[in-house]
Parts: structure tokens; sequence; C-alpha cells
């Protein structure tokens, strides 16, 4: 029963995993037990897993280990998504790299290399997860492109479509240059960034006077229909009713009124210009406007815009101000720094774009959220973050001008529209695809088998227990996946959900390529071990709370399992005599065995509460605080004196108690590091060789 006097990761934690993994452990389905159910939040086949997923995916899986402990047929559901913008455009740059394109490929080859990019970084995440320690059943694992899931979301469409919350339109929505679709809202980053405002002359047809005009924009003039004054601009009221011209060209506009001008901002006077602007689209509207587009989809000039045609639209705006300055059509440059919306994917500049697209209209689906959802947010000020934002939700943008993803079950035949599984003759199914948050808001209960509501993971399994996720998604993810669930199964799709923070450095910057400040989990892995690295993302920081990386308390919560490791030396050095176990006689216990059982009985209350709070830096904090002060510094001191006894009674009685505690020490802190808990765990006298995860 002896162990290596030095604590070594790299022993502790070969083939620790596999062997769980081929005992099946993992799995999930025992029905005498009641069930407890995780999905995991699916990492995207873009890449390898960061410190953020370790963290999350480490919360997890000391629920779902707790759990499978205290007796539940525990299924931790693994599975990845497609992730359809982001993946592509890792594609595109791979094939970039090759000298080719998407373009000469054709779709179909195109998917070829898709599917295949995805087995290559499906492969990484599983070992990955493996390094983790996740105790996932990989019998269960899922995909957001597999078969099962993309009937789950043609069902959703086409029922959605049929109750008339899906809807096509053209309207202005975010557009990607880059990678060439659109985005919905919350894919749009919003950054301070330099810009100005440019002061242009609009004359009037026989050139005697003018309307000042300032924009953010000027590249788009071209696409102007219009210039609007308020109905209370007395100044300017002669100018209603006739045209302009846009500046240096022959094309007139007319002169209009509508109440949408602020009399406050700019020069009081704006241009009109709908298919580049929401809220001019809505003026279009109203006035029924021509809504013509001056830029192709990369972002270069068309026709409309003259000479500048085929120039990218920022080179445009640099050589038609100047140009527009030497025709002393421009008055002044105002610098300013305003908020401008980056895609979050390729990080370019957004265009606000007229564009034929797929909407689901949101308001019936967040007010039955607001009503129904049975969610309960750790912490709780998360509600009324979710609240916050279904109260003002608009509606979503859900088509995506890509080849990777569910493509749109909508088909066409001249004028003729049908949404459905089975096309007449002649129909064209829509080229675009879903948007990649429409699959995985379906994900607790597509995983399990909906839409057959008879499959037996979906009667056992769902609805599920607890969803682990950052603040940064409750938009993107979480409250889509309550309204859909509401919506097409009744129930909230989870009962708890526990909101963690960001990692951020010892600076309290957050991570990223740009400073270089990033973190593989993998380097601590390699050099402390991933019991280390559990420990130290789970136990320092609140829920909902960032988490600072600190290099000394990685060391700190090694220097912890290194002195468990000698308390089990210790006590595995002293047991090599010992009986078998036996019940212990209560009645007739030591002073010093009495109060270390007593003192453990009452810390294990206290775990428990903590446990079922998510709180797991309490967690940690009472257990560290008994085992060292109490178990380690008191009662190991006063056990010394009885283990080198004459009385084998006395010996014995400790031996069994230190066996005992030491034990339900290991069990109490196998969800945060498995790995050396079952190594010791083994290395105790037991009446059976089952793991610890199953005690």
């Amino acid at each position: 029963m002896s162990i290596e006097k030095k604590y070594d990761h790299h022993i502790v934690e070969a083939d620790r995993y596999s062997w769980w993994h081929q005992k099946g452990y993992f799995k999930s389905g025992d029905t005498s037990k009641p069930p407890y159910t995780i999905v995991i939040p699916p990492p995207n086949v873009t890449g390898k897993l960061h410190l953020g997923h370790a963290w999350d995916n480490t919360l997890q899986d000391i629920i779902i280990r707790q759990k499978r402990m205290q007796g539940y047929d525990a299924l931790y559901l693994p599975g990845m998504d497609h992730a359809g913008i982001a993946t592509q455009a890792k594609i595109d740059a791979r094939l970039k790299e090759q000298g080719t394109s998407r373009y000469d490929l054709g779709r179909e080859k195109f998917l070829v290399e898709a599917w295949a990019w995805k087995e290559e970084y499906a492969q990484f995440i599983r070992e990955q997860w493996e390094a983790l320690g996740l105790s996932v059943d990989y019998d269960k694992e899922r995909f957001t492109l597999d078969e099962g899931l993309s009937e789950a979301v043609s069902e959703v469409f086409i029922k959605l479509y049929e109750r008339g919350l899906i809807y096509r339109k053209e309207r202005i929505i975010n557009w990607d240059v880059e990678a060439k679709t659109a985005l919905s809202n919350i894919e749009v980053e919003h950054l301070e960034i330099e810009g100005a405002f440019y002061y242009f002359k609009y004359y009037l047809e026989d050139h005697s006077d003018y309307i000042l005009i300032a924009t953010t924009r000027p590249e788009t003039m071209f696409a102007d229909t219009a210039v609007m004054i308020h109905p209370d601009d007395d100044e300017r009221r002669h100018f209603v009713g006739k045209n302009v011209l846009i500046p240096n060209t022959n094309v007139a506009i007319p002169v209009i009124v509508d109440d949408y001008v602020d009399r406050e901002f700019g020069t009081g006077a704006v241009k009109v210009t709908p298919a580049h602007d929401p809220n001019d689209f809505i003026v279009g509207e109203r006035h029924h406007l021509p809504m013509p587009s001056c830029m192709h989809e990369d972002g270069t000039m068309n026709a409309m815009a003259f000479t500048y045609e085929g120039m990218d639209r920022f080179a445009c705006r640099k050589a038609l101000v100047k140009d527009l300055e030497a025709a002393q059509l421009m008055t002044k440059v105002e610098k300013i720094v305003h908020s401008v919306g980056h895609s979050e994917r390729t990080g370019v500049i957004v265009e606000p774009r007229l564009s034929m697209q797929w909407f689901v209209a949101m308001e019936p689906l967040a007010q039955k959220a607001l009503e129904q959802s049975e969610a309960e947010f750790i912490p709780s000020r998360f509600e009324k973050t979710f609240r916050h934002w279904m109260e003002n939700i608009q509606d979503w943008c859900i088509s995506r001008q890509l080849w990777w993803g569910h493509r749109i079950p909508a088909y066409y035949k001249g004028e003729e529209v049908y949404v459905g599984k089975n096309p007449p003759e002649g129909f064209v199914q829509d080229e675009d695809v879903l948007d990649t948050w429409f699959s995985s808001a379906l994900w607790p209960f597509s995983t399990l088998g909906w839409p057959d509501e008879q499959a037996e993971d979906f009667k056992r399994y769902y609805p599920t227990q607890s969803m682990v996720t950052g603040y940064d998604i409750i938009f993107f993810w979480v409250a889509r996946m309550i309204f859909q669930a509401l919506e097409f199964t009744d129930q909230t799709p989870f009962e708890k959900v526990l909101i963690h923070g960001l990692i951020r450095d010892d600076k309290g910057r957050k991570m990223s390529k740009s400073l270089g400040n990033g973190v593989d989990p993998m380097d601590i892995k390699a050099q402390y071990g991933i019991d280390t690295l559990r420990y130290f993302l789970t136990t320092n920081s609140a829920p909902g709370q960032d988490l600072r990386f600190e290099m000394e308390k990685v060391e700190s919560s090694w220097n912890y399992i290194n002195k468990l490791w000698n308390i089990g030396r210790f006590i595995l050095m002293n047991l090599a005599d010992m009986p078998e176990t036996k019940a212990l006689d209560l009645a007739s216990l030591s002073l010093e065995n009495a109060w270390v059982l007593s003192r453990f009985e009452a810390t294990l209350s206290q775990v428990n509460r903590n446990y079922e709070a998510f709180e797991f830096a309490e967690v940690a904090h009472q257990l560290y605080h008994f085992t060292w002060e109490e178990f380690a510094a008191w009662y190991i001191e006063m056990a010394k004196q009885s283990l080198n006894s004459h009385d084998t009674k006395k010996r014995e009685e400790t031996q069994m108690v230190l066996h005992s505690v030491f034990t339900n020490i290991l069990k109490l802190l196998h969800p945060f590091m498995p790995f050396v808990t079952e190594y010791l765990y083994q290395k105790l006298p037991h009446k059976t060789d089952a793991s610890i995860m199953v005690s």
C-alpha cells in the first residue's frame, strides 16, 4: 500500500482516463436511479479548446461527478457545433493558402473539405476532453449537423413558418463584406474608432442655393434617394418639393419633410439612403422612395458610383472627399470618435445593406419566455440580463449566405415559395443556410432524440437539470434555448443556469491573440497536472465573477495536492496491518476519534450545501480548513500516539477512523481533482476495486 515519495502528476494521471472509459463509468442508462443531465455547450469545430472552455467544462464535470457519486444516473452529453461562419472563414483561409477558393471548388467539393476539417478538429477536441478529465458519455456524442439534429432544425423552421413566426423580407441587415453573409445584431461587436463628419453641399438643380448635409459615410451618397428636413424647419421650407443634386453628379433627388429629423444634430438636414441605413430604410418605406444600393456584396462600389466603380468602399471615401473638396462642394471635416459595428468573426467593419433575408418574428416567442420560463439563474442578477434582452428584442435574421450549415428548407419556382420537406416538381432550394445559433438553440432537446417525443433519451433525460455557461452568451444561446424549448417542448430546457465570467490575465485584461496574453490549458497540464488546473479554475472566483489567471495561485493549488499526497502517504504507511474494514463501534470511541468524526460530519453538511448552491470556492475553503487545520494539524498528530500504542483495539480503531475520514475527504475532493483522488483511493484497502467515481 505504499506510494511514491513525491507527487508526480505524470504517473498519477497516466492511463487513468482510459481505465474509467473502458470500464464504462462515464455511461448513463441505469434506470434504477433518478436521472441528472448536463449537455455540454458544444465547442466550435474551428480550433482547439482554450482556457475558457477548460473552466466551463470543469464546472460541468464537477457537478456531474458529484451527482454520479450521490447515486444519480448521470448523463454528461458531449457534442460539437458546426459554427457556420467561423468554420467557413477558417476553411476559406486554408484554401487561400493552397492557392484556391471555395468558388473554384464549387459547393459540393467545398463541403467535402469542410467535413474533413470537422473530423480533424473533432479529434483534437476529444483529446482535450480526455486531457481535462471530462466524464462525458461518448455513446451519446452529437454534432449540430448530424442527421438527427438536421431533422430537428427542419422541423422547427417549417413549424415556425406555418405558425407565421418566420418570414422572408427585404430589410436592412448587418453585412460582412469579407464572408459575404448577413449577420444577426449580436454577431456585431461595436468598437470606438476614429471617424469624421463630412459637410457637403447639395445644390438645387439651378444651382441657386444648396442644403448643407453632414455625414459619416460619404461613399453611400450615390444611393441617396432624398434629402430630408424637419416639418418645423422654416429656414429651409422653400426647398420642399424641389430637387437637389447629389454632389458632383447630375442625379436629382427630391427634398422631403419628416419629423424623424433631429434638428439639433449635424446641420438639421439629412440625406436619405434607404439601402444603406436602417433608419433611412424606414423613412424610405414611409415615403415610397426607391432603394438602390451603390455597393457590391464584397464592399466595392458598383456602377452607381460612376468613376469610383470597382473601388473599395473606404478607398472610394478617400478619393471622393478629395474630389469634392477640389470642386468646393465640401465645407469642412470634423474629426469624431464613434461606435462602429465590426463582424465578430472576420473583424471587418459591418456594412448596413438592404437584402432579402429570412427572419424570426421574436415578440410572441419572447413573451412566452418571459411569462413561462422557470430557469433559475445563478447568480440571480443574470435573470435581469436575460429579461432585459427579451423585453427589448428585435426580429432575428436567420439566413446566412454560406455553404457550411443547414440549408434552409424553402424552395422557389418563379414567384412561388414552398416551405417543407418534400418540394413539388420544378422547385429549387434556397441557396442560403441558417444561422449557427438556430441549431444550437435546440441543443438540450435535439440531442436527446426530439422531434421524436417518444425517444427513450428524450423521455428520460429532458428537461435537463443544469446548464453551465459564460455571461457573454446569455443572449446568443441561453435566451434562444429557453424560447425555442418553450415553443416546441412546452418546458424550460434546464432547471438551473450557472453563469461564470471570463478569464482575464493577472492585470485584469481579457485574454486575446492581439495582446499575446492567452494561456494554453495543455501547457499548464504538462507543467502542473490537470488536477491542479481544474482546482485553480474552479476555486478562485464566485459564480458570475471573472477569474484572474495568476501563476502563483496555480502553484498554490499544486502545493495543496502535494500536501494531500503526503497525508495519503503517511496514512498508507500506517494501514499496512489494518484488519479488514468493519463498522466502527461509535459508543466506545476515544475522544479524539469521536471529535474528528463529528467535525467531518459538520464539514460534510456544509460542503454538500455549497455543492448544491454551486459555491465551489466555498466547498474548497471548507475542505481545505478541515483537511489541514483539523485532520492533519490536530487529529493526525494525536493519532500518532494511538498508532504507536501496544493497545491493539486503540490502534485498530484509529486506523479505521483514519481510513474512513481520508476516504471521505478523497470522495469530496474527487469532482475537483479526479486523477489524484482516484490514485490514492485505489491504494487504500477496499472491499471492491471499483472506481471512486461510483463510490
